[in-house]
C-alpha cells in the first residue's frame, strides 16, 4: 500500500495550489520503526539557524563588526537561494576558524537565552503540524542540519524533537578547537542518516525526508518518501521529474499561537504533476526575479 499522503490546500490563501480548494489534515497510517528526516533551515524555520545568532554573538564580544557584516551578507545570499555546496564549505571553514577558542558553555548559554526571540517566531506552522503527524503515526522525527549541534538540539527541543544529526565542532578543555569533527551537509549528511538507520533498524525505503535545497538530493534520494519544501530551482526540477511532492510552507508562527490555532492550521502543500509544477516554477521564478530587482 502506498503510504505517501495527498495534499490539498485552500484556494486563495496560499497561492491557489491544490485540487478542489479544500483543506485536509494529513493522516499517516501507523507504522513500525521508521523515521522522518527534516532539514532545518528554510524547511522547518524561515531563516538560517547558524546566522540567526550573529547579533548576540557580537553583543557578547565573540565576533567583530566585520564578522557581523559578513554574516549579514551570507544571510542575504541564503535568502536569495544563492548558497551552493562550495559556498557552504567555505562558510563551514570560516565559521570553524571564527569560533576557535570560544567557550562552549558561553555559546550554549547565548543560544538558550535568545532562542525564544530569534528562532521561535520563525518556525513554519506547516512544518510543526507535519512533524506532529509523523510522531502521531509512530515515526521518529530527526532534524538533520549543517548548523552546529549546540544550536540545532535546542531548536529540536522547542519542537518536541530529541533526535538530531548536526555539525559537531572539535572541543578541547571546554573550548572550540577550530576543527570540524563532522560536517552534516551534502553526502556527509546522508552518511549520518544511514548510520542512524543502521543503529536503530530503520528501513530507509519506509522513511520520509524533507528539504529545500538541491544539496540535499543525496538525502532525499536515500529514502522511499522524499519531499521538496520551498525548493530551489534545481531541486524543484528534480522533484517534478521524479513526481516527488513539492510543499510550500509560508506561515512562520510562534509556538504559543501554533498551539492555540493547531486544529485550523492546514499543511500548505501540493503534490504537483509535471505541468502544474512547471507553471508554479515559472511563477515563483518571476517572484524571485522581482525580489532581487527590489533589493538591487
Amino acid at each position: 500500500m502506498n503510504d505517501q499522503p495527498s495534499f490539498r490546500i485552500p484556494l486563495g490563501r496560499l497561492g491557489g495550489y491544490g485540487p478542489l480548494g479544500c483543506v485536509l489534515r494529513l493522516h499517516f497510517r501507523p507504522v513500525g520503526h521508521s523515521a522522518a528526516f527534516f532539514d532545518l533551515d528554510k524547511t522547518v524555520i524561515a531563516k538560517s539557524s547558524a546566522l540567526a545568532f550573529g547579533r548576540p554573538f557580537y553583543r557578547d564580544g565573540l565576533i567583530s563588526r566585520r564578522d557581523v557584516v559578513k554574516s549579514a551578507y551570507a544571510q542575504l545570499m541564503f535568502r536569495l537561494g544563492g548558497t551552493d555546496e562550495q559556498t557552504m564549505a567555505r562558510t563551514r571553514d570560516y565559521l570553524a576558524a571564527l569560533c576557535k577558542g570560544w567557550k562552549v558553555e558561553q555559546v550554549q548559554q547565548i543560544v538558550a537565552e535568545t532562542l525564544e526571540e530569534l528562532i521561535n517566531p520563525y518556525v513554519y506552522a506547516e512544518a510543526a503540524v507535519l512533524i506532529g503527524e509523523h510522531q502521531a503515526a509512530g515515526r521518529d522525527v530527526v532534524l538533520v542540519s549543517a548548523s552546529g549541534d549546540e544550536m540545532v538540539r535546542p531548536i529540536g527541543a522547542l519542537l518536541g524533537v530529541t533526535d538530531v544529526i548536526a555539525t559537531r565542532m572539535g572541543i578541547r578543555d571546554g573550548r572550540y578547537s577550530g576543527e570540524v569533527e563532522f560536517y552534516a551537509a551534502g553526502p556527509s549528511k546522508v552518511a549520518g542518516v544511514r548510520e542512524l538507520a543502521d543503529e536503530r533498524g530503520y528501513d530507509l525505503a519506509e522513511c520520509y525526508a524533507y528539504s529545500d535545497s538541491s544539496s540535499d538530493l543525496p538525502l532525499l534520494s536515500a529514502v522511499g518518501h522524499p519531499s521538496a519544501v520551498n525548493p530551489d530551482r534545481a531541486l524543484r526540477r528534480v522533484a517534478v521529474e521524479n513526481s516527488w511532492p513539492v510543499l510550500e510552507f509560508r506561515h512562520p508562527v510562534p509556538l504559543g499561537r501554533r498551539l492555540r490555532e493547531r486544529p485550523a492550521v492546514p499543511v500548505a502543500a501540493a503534490a504537483l504533476g509535471v505541468g502544474v509544477g512547471v507553471a508554479i516554477g515559472i511563477a515563483l521564478y518571476g517572484r524571485h526575479r522581482r525580489t532581487r530587482s527590489a533589493l538591487a
